[in-house]
């Protein structure tokens, strides 16, 4: 059973600011680091770091061949991905502020010029039992979705950044869902946050045959399928940057459930996971290894 993340790879651009800059207003910064993003990147290096064999798809340009290099290092097959020679690699100008909240600017580059040849030419490698692990950051996504069910995939489905195209997509394909709050009340069109389980079970209602996984942020998360509820807490730990805190919740959890574990320890081992990456600077960076995982006893 191989993992396919077909997503977006990004060169991430991140400043350290006092606060996030407002209308009209120029700060300045007071750091600024340059990393390797993407949300498809950053759950392909965890799904290899919890153990999965993992294959990353996508594109970039010539300025993103670095990425691959750091995608092999964590263990991720690049064979999949497209080097275009004419167009810029995506990428992201992150602010993190004081309190390690962030806010993100994207640009697609490279994410948004993926064919229909091109993801034929990749799901051709996949089948029965494989597991498609998808956001919202690359072009022809319910294309891809519909070639994968075809083959007998397993959907798992971030769908971050959320827009209202998403509620075209073919999400009755969909095995897994993985939302935080305000992606589900978008996706429900649902204003109304503050019953998380109410929306845990009208996300239930809405897809019967997936499993639904609600993170909370310091809250923890939530989860829910056909036959099981379970409520995770979150490690308290001092944050210093958020930025694939969700990623990597999102590969650890998938991981430990593909290797064989219940989900009440797929969630704690996930809770861990993206507990230690709040604790480190960076995207893919912050995200630690299983073993790191499996030894953590909470921040001192």
């Amino acid at each position: 059973m191989k993992v396919l993340c077909f997503g977006s790879l990004n060169i991430d651009y991140t400043y350290r600011v006092p606060h996030f800059v407002q209308k009209g207003e120029t700060i300045a910064a007071e750091d600024m680091k340059v990393f390797c993003g993407g949300k498809g990147f950053n759950q392909a290096v965890a799904f290899a770091r919890a153990g999965a064999e993992t294959c990353q798809a996508g594109a970039v340009g010539k300025d993103g061949l670095f990425l691959l290099d750091s995608l092999k290092a964590a263990g991720v097959n690049t064979e999949f991905v497209s080097v275009l020679e004419d167009q810029k690699t995506g990428c992201a100008i992150i602010q993190n502020d004081h309190s390690g909240d962030n806010c993100i600017m994207l640009y697609g580059g490279t994410n948004r010029a993926i064919t229909r040849e091109m993801a034929d030419s990749v799901l051709e490698h996949f089948g029965q039992g494989d597991v498609l692990v998808l956001q919202n950051e690359i072009n022809e996504i319910p294309y891809i979705m519909e070639k994968a069910h075809e083959r007998g995939m397993k959907i798992v489905l971030n769908p971050s950044p959320m827009e209202e195209a998403i509620r075209n997509f073919p999400l009755e394909m969909v095995d897994y869902f993985f939302l935080n709050q305000v992606e589900a009340c978008q996706l429900l069109d649902d204003e109304n946050r503050e019953n998380p389980e109410k929306q845990l079970e009208a996300l239930r209602e809405r897809f019967p045959a997936a499993a639904i996984v609600l993170t909370l942020g310091e809250k923890g998360s939530l989860y829910a399928d056909g036959t099981q509820k379970h409520a995770q807490p979150a490690f308290r730990v001092k944050a210093v940057d958020t930025t694939a805190a969700g990623d990597t919740f999102t590969g650890f959890l998938m991981g430990g459930l593909l290797s064989g574990r219940t989900v009440p320890e797929a969630m704690e081992l996930a809770a861990k996971a993206s507990a230690i990456a709040v604790t480190r600077p960076g995207a893919s960076p912050s995200i630690p290894t299983l073993e790191e995982v499996l030894g953590w006893q909470g921040q001192d």
